[in-house]
């Protein structure tokens, strides 16, 4: 067996038990970093297969930015886990029939056709680098879907700071200019207040 083949077995175990364990894992903590572990060997399997775009992807977007995310907000809520073990047995036949359907699926997809002869039937050769060749169909044959997908989610980023700036009576808001234009005499006020030493010492006397 070939050393690459060793390397695909490995990673495919821990992948599949990373993934087990995301969802038979108690604390959701513990769940969260399966859930890392997976995207990890996934994109190390990415690696193998040469799609050296997809592997730095998906660290740097699900492993960099999304789980972090996850084990933020799983560490700040207050969750309870037994409710959540409830509704795991509730929900684990539904669970085992979808991935028993996913899994027939693939069975059929690499039956009948094959990885090699879908990319051959699809005009791909293997290039020197995929970057550049995913890179060279995303500004040439896909530029204007591309174009579009970027206009919408800059629509989509707009739409969200507009909504959470919207102003409500019961937030409160500061204003930098005004606190650019602020003086002196604005802020602090001087007020001359007579002595009261000989006050005390009359009423000390008395």
């Amino acid at each position: 067996m070939a050393f690459q083949s060793v390397l695909f077995y490995l990673f495919a175990t821990v992948l599949v038990v990373a993934a087990a364990r995301v969802v038979t894992a108690r604390n959701p903590v513990h769940a969260a970093l399966f859930l890392v572990l997976a995207f990890v060997t996934s994109a190390a399997l990415w690696l193998l297969l040469r799609a050296e775009f997809l592997a730095i992807t998906l660290v740097l977007v699900y492993v960099g930015a999304v789980m972090v995310l996850f084990l933020f907000v799983v560490m700040m809520l207050d969750i309870n886990i037994d409710q959540m073990r409830e509704g795991f047995w509730r929900y684990l036949p539904v669970g085992l029939l979808v991935a028993a359907v996913m899994v027939v699926e693939m069975w059929l997809v690499l039956r009948h056709h094959g990885l090699a002869s879908a990319a051959t039937h699809a005009g791909f050769t293997a290039p020197a680098s995929n970057t550049k060749a995913l890179g060279m169909l995303l500004y040439t044959q896909y530029a204007y879907a591309f174009e579009l997908a970027a206009v919408i989610l800059l629509v989509a980023i707009v739409a969200a700071i507009a909504l959470t700036q919207r102003r409500r009576r019961d937030s409160k808001y500061q204003d930098p200019a005004a606190q650019v234009r602020v003086r002196r005499q604005d802020r602090v006020r001087l007020v001359s207040m007579p002595a009261q030493k000989r006050e005390e010492a009359q009423s000390v006397k008395v």
